[in-house]
């Protein structure tokens, strides 16, 4: 990316969706525009935690104003990260289907950890260079992030189900602000915080810094009273919670600095942030400007070039953690990319990174099962906590893991009628096929071409004499991919 480019992110939060556009200056981001709507999906889910349409369709309407300032943005330039609503929601699928088609860019919903990283990634590029160890806690509409990190890299990440408009419709119902509710609201947030707290206790950061909406409320607020701008401090959460208790009701405050859209959460905002005070024993906290759209910026920089890309450093993780044969893992990731880059059409490096995270990941599953590794390694990329990934990210590897080997009638239609997934998938296979001596195999002169829905994999002269198992497993795979959308041919000699 040159100077000069810009780039883009969307934060689908519980209460607010934002859109953050940046202009890249010498590795640093500035920003051109910022666009913000209350959204309150976070109140939009029902008993079976299904988004109801109103709530849907008021998220579809901001994407829909979003995409229009996006049109033109190449793919790679926009970042688009749903939090904890989406993660909650049951239908989340639907939502994000019909949604990333209006925005015109693909919605990845990211864990719980990955969040708090991209938070604190936002926070720390926007903070002044500094030793200090951090502490950042970032108060959202359902979910709340704690991390600890020095100068750009946390070390310890944690999220909790508790946020400002999940525990304003809980506690303070109808807007009915009392001294019970304030009590029940800082009592049920100690009890979900507490699980998560123990590595974040006093000794454990030299600074405490507060991120994004609810925190940031709270100090326009007591800004405006008067207190030093942008610290928080325990005695002006004692002042606003008297200002509230004598409102008595959201309808009925009247504060400077409280916004509108900001009202009728504010009651569970300040709940939360007098609970993680207490419970953290912090004097004050200073407000920070980054959040996690700025994080997602610099992860788009970050992500540009294989050396940077956090990603390959979870795989190596993930890789040492399950005890992978790293020779073997190699040799069929370098086959099964340089198969695919032959085959697939200029600008699929991207596509071929995936393919090289997937095959180094192929046998994680072994360690559980020498059968069915192939199910176990599939099953703990869905459930894994991998920096750097979204959430279809990880699913996306989990598919190619669980389908490379074996009859393809385990994976939905709707993935093979993928070309990019499909082809990535052949060469997986073909890969693992050549690699099954568990040695470097003479692949000199084989070919993986793509013509149309046919995929032909060829041979030079006599190689099928040479290595006849090789040559039968290849033959075997034609009859694998029967029954699906592809046809694959071994023209072997």
């Amino acid at each position: 990316m040159q100077d000069g480019t810009l780039l883009a992110a969307v934060d689908l939060g519980s209460n607010s969706f934002r859109l953050e556009i940046g202009r890249l200056d010498h590795r640093q981001i500035h920003r051109v525009e910022y666009l913000k709507e209350t959204v309150r999906q976070g109140g939009g889910l029902d008993e079976d935690r299904n988004l109801t349409p109103a709530a849907m369709q008021r998220g579809w309407d901001c994407l829909a104003r979003f995409a229009e300032r996006l049109a033109g943005f190449p793919r790679h330039h926009v970042r688009a990260v749903a939090t904890q609503t989406l993660r909650e929601a049951r239908n989340r699928e639907d939502f994000i289907t019909r949604g990333s088609k209006i925005l015109g860019f693909p919605i990845n919903i990211v864990s719980g950890p990955e969040e708090a990283r991209l938070i604190y990634q936002g926070v720390a590029r926007l903070l002044p260079q500094s030793d200090e160890r951090r502490l950042v806690v970032d108060i959202g509409g359902r979910s709340t992030e704690l991390i600890l990190g020095r100068q750009f890299t946390p070390s310890t990440v944690a999220s909790c189900r508790v946020g400002s408009v999940a525990w304003s419709a809980r506690h303070f119902t109808d807007g009915a602000l009392t001294r019970q509710a304030f009590e029940s609201a800082e009592t049920a947030a100690k009890a979900v915080l507490d699980e998560a707290i123990g590595s974040y206790q006093r000794g454990a950061w030299d600074v405490a810094y507060g991120a994004s909406g609810t925190v940031g409320a709270v100090g326009a607020i007591l800004a405006a009273a008067g207190g030093e701008k942008g610290v928080i401090r325990r005695d002006g959460l004692d002042w606003l919670r008297e200002q509230l208790l004598r409102a008595r009701h959201v309808d009925r405050l009247r504060l400077d600095g409280l916004k509108d859209d900001r009202r009728p959460v504010i009651g569970g905002g300040v709940s939360i942030v007098r609970a993680v005070f207490e419970l953290l024993d912090i004097d004050q906290m200073a407000v920070a400007q980054g959040a996690l759209r700025q994080g997602a910026l610099y992860d788009l920089l970050d992500r540009e070039q294989p050396e940077t890309d956090l990603r390959s450093d979870s795989v190596r993780a993930l890789m040492q953690r399950f005890a992978v044969d790293n020779g073997h893992a190699e040799r069929v990731a370098q086959l099964a990319c340089r198969l695919f880059l032959d085959a697939a059409p200029p600008g699929s490096e991207r596509a071929a990174r995936k393919l090289g995270w997937a095959a180094r990941l192929h046998e994680i599953g072994r360690r559980i099962s020498h059968s069915d590794y192939h199910h176990h390694g599939a099953y703990i990329l869905d459930h894994a906590d991998a920096a750097g990934f979204a959430l279809p990210e990880l699913h996306r590897l989990s598919l190619l893991v669980l389908g490379h080997r074996g009859k393809l009638r385990k994976l939905q239609a709707a993935d093979l009628d993928d070309p990019v997934f499909a082809l990535q998938l052949m060469c997986l296979r073909t890969a693992v096929a050549l690699c099954h001596a568990r040695r470097a195999p003479d692949v000199q002169g084989i070919t993986l071409r793509l013509e149309g829905r046919r995929c032909i994999v060829r041979s030079r002269q006599g190689w099928s004499a040479s290595y006849p198992q090789s040559a039968h497993l290849l033959r075997e795979e034609g009859c694998a991919w029967q029954k699906t959308p592809w046809e694959f041919v071994a023209d072997l000699s």
